[in-house]
């Protein structure tokens, strides 16, 4: 507290001397804002937890906090659920931090530097993003300390690193990790979650490691390390299409489930996660796909507009906007 104080009294000391400069520019606050600014990349693959731990996080924090959210495709969701939770966020939608929004990210801290001058940034990035790319970008702006914490489903990590489709990705999430939480432990069995712990300490041995359910850690998270990282650039970010929808009227729950259910079983493509914030007959409702597993949550309150995002490959596009339609009450 008494280190964010004393910066922005700092800056406005540099804006009384110099009027027409912004002290975050002036000064090179990547010297002493970013420095007294804790940071940390919260990564993972589709469906790991991301979002949950984050608001679990945040609910026993007194910092004052900034989410910077880069969701898949047009119409970003999480965001939205952070802003439902009473957490300040950011939204950097379409596209990926750790490539195409690179520069992007690297305008957007400085601004939410010079704005909000929150004590801790935390980055959501989406589940096709590497940290290295991210990191690279923190790096430039010589931001520290940074911590990454990665998040692996214990139920399906195993099974997909076997299977090689991912192939180097997820070598980048886990090496760049500090702390890593083996999400999801209460629904799998003890050989998959010991094979899971294995294979981390093969890939990054420095790494913290946590079992967690519900993304839900006992106790403080570790403090960030501080010093210089070494970056594992190991890949960029996956190669997935995505497709959005505007759901402008109430929906049927149960037609809409089917509608989940029939992309589980692949007639819209190869799906992998799809997310979707609706009202429903049944009220407001969270629908989520991810890696097979269907999951709907009620709201609290109404989304803002209902919508369905959705991410995979060979999508039918023309075959899902139809069904859209057709789901309407």
């Amino acid at each position: 507290m008494l280190q964010a104080f004393y910066g922005r009294l700092l800056a406005n000391a540099l804006k009384l001397l110099n009027p027409a400069a912004s002290p975050v520019f002036e000064f090179k606050t990547s010297v002493w804002s970013y420095w007294i600014m804790k940071t940390t990349i919260v990564c993972g693959l589709l469906g790991s937890g991301k979002t949950t731990f984050i608001q679990n996080f945040l609910r026993e924090s007194t910092e004052k906090a900034l989410v910077l959210v880069n969701d898949f495709g047009k119409s970003g969701i999480d965001g939205e659920i952070f802003s439902a939770s009473g957490i300040e966020s950011i939204e950097l939608p379409s596209g990926c931090v750790c490539c195409t929004l690179k520069s992007d990210l690297i305008t957007t801290i400085e601004k939410i530097t010079a704005t909000f001058a929150p004590e801790h940034l935390l980055i959501e990035p989406s589940g096709i993003a590497s940290p290295s790319g991210v990191l690279e970008a923190l790096d430039l702006l010589r931001i520290t300390p940074v911590m990454v914490i990665g998040i692996v489903d214990a139920t399906e990590f195993i099974d997909l690193y076997e299977a090689e489709i991912y192939g180097s990705f997820f070598q980048d999430q886990v090496a760049n990790s500090d702390v890593i939480l083996i999400n999801k432990t209460d629904l799998a069995d003890e050989e998959k979650i010991t094979k899971t712990l294995i294979l981390i300490e093969e890939i990054n041995p420095r790494a913290i490691t946590f079992r967690t359910v519900q993304a839900t850690l006992e106790g403080p998270v570790p403090e960030p390390l501080t010093g210089q990282r070494s970056i594992q650039r190991h890949a960029s970010h996956l190669h997935f299409d995505t497709w959005s929808f505007r759901l402008g009227r109430t929906v049927g729950f149960s037609s809409y489930k089917r509608l989940f259910e029939d992309m589980k079983e692949g007639v819209y493509g190869n799906i992998v996660r799809a997310k979707s914030l609706v009202y429903t007959d049944q009220g407001p409702f969270r629908f989520d796909l991810s890696y097979g597993t269907i999951d709907a949550a009620p709201l609290a309150s109404s989304p803002g507009e209902g919508r369905l995002v959705i991410i995979g490959g060979h999508l039918e596009k023309e075959a899902l906007s139809r069904a859209c339609d057709l789901h309407h009450s």
